[in-house]
């Protein structure tokens, strides 16, 4: 197998593997970000550069270093390639540049928008932004495009990932669209309007990284951190039924699919579980999602109170055998070992 050395990190990846994918097994901070990679669809990847890595040595064969940044979810690794990611200035400052260039058309609009608090730009502009723009034009702007009843297009926010539409050729019956025009007048449209006829095009919700695609049942209903994810499944004839429920007090605010650390599905659901199942009755509930403790999610929500029961089981079991354990400054501390 290669073996390829990320920041200074090495490791034997099968056969094909990408510089990304490679460095996602690593883990931790040297993982490059993605916007528009995927692994869940096929052809994804290579229109955002976001990814952008600099191959310091090509392979032990040809040590020589590729002469400019290159995209780490198209590039294969090969035997003894060097890679710096966050190891490199000029990567960190071509980097910023594109996100600047993916900020120059994108609204301000984060207090009203629904993607607000789990948006992938949010996260890239905040660890990888500048602190202002040099674009000094007007920013383009769309008419908001209805696709149906449940799915709402806000072109203006896009940043043309191809997300959407990848999901729309590789999983439903057949795709109705895609992106017309090109630069600065490129849009997703032609007859997008009958892409919600399928019975998974809820999909193309979940894998808009931005609040291009937003969902209607859940628009402007609630923040993301007013509500509580709760994984749940159900014996659905369409797909596996697994999904996150994502709960405001007592009522099912909206339906998602689960995703992993990425932020990527894990598994497709179809409309019915996304759209019509908002009652709990319908589910079989698993128990509480695993928030990172990082995510403007965790905030407030049970992952505390957890850690809380956590420290008073540590106190039980510490002390002599029928000493009562009560909630004490220390217990109230999730942080606090003792």
């Amino acid at each position: 197998m290669p073996k390829v050395t990320i920041d200074g990190i090495s490791i034997e990846v099968p056969e094909g593997t990408t510089i990304l994918n490679a460095a996602r097994m690593i883990g931790g901070e040297i993982v490059p970000p993605a916007m528009c990679y995927y692994s869940k669809l096929k052809t994804s990847g290579g229109y955002c550069r976001t990814c952008i890595v600099k191959v310091s040595k090509g392979s032990d064969k040809d040590p020589r270093p590729m002469p400019k940044p290159v995209a780490s979810c198209r590039t294969v690794v090969m035997d003894g390639m060097e890679v710096e990611n966050i190891t490199s200035a000029e990567v960190l400052e071509a980097r910023a540049g594109v996100v600047e260039f993916l900020l120059i058309n994108h609204p301000l609009d984060c207090p009203v928008c629904d993607q607000a608090g789990e948006c992938h730009l949010q996260d890239l502009a905040y660890e990888h932004g500048k602190e202002a723009s040099r674009y000094e034009f007007k920013r383009r702007e769309f008419e908001k495009t209805d696709i149906g009843d449940k799915v709402q297009l806000h072109m203006t926010r896009c940043i043309l990932c191809y997300r959407c539409v990848k999901v729309a050729d590789q999983l439903t019956d057949g795709r109705v669209h895609g992106v017309i025009n090109r630069g600065d007048v490129a849009e997703i449209s032609t007859y997008i309007q009958n892409a919600i006829d399928n019975d998974f095009s809820g999909n193309v919700i979940d894998v808009c990284p931005v609040g291009a695609l937003t969902d209607k049942t859940f628009r402007f209903k609630s923040r993301v951190w007013y509500t509580k994810p709760v994984d749940a499944h159900r014996d659905c004839p369409h797909c596996t039924g697994k999904v996150r429920l994502w709960y405001k007090g007592d009522d099912v605010a909206r339906v998602t699919a689960r995703k992993d650390k990425y932020g990527e599905v894990e598994e497709w659901i179809c409309n019915e579980c996304r759209f019509d199942k908002k009652k709990t009755s319908d589910w079989v509930i698993e128990g509480p999602t695993h928030v990172d403790r990082h995510s403007v999610i965790s905030a407030n929500h049970y992952e505390s109170i957890r850690a809380l029961k956590a420290s008073i089981e540590r106190q039980k079991k510490s002390l002599p055998h029928g000493t009562k354990v009560g909630l004490g400054q220390g217990a109230l501390d999730p942080n606090n070992p003792n």
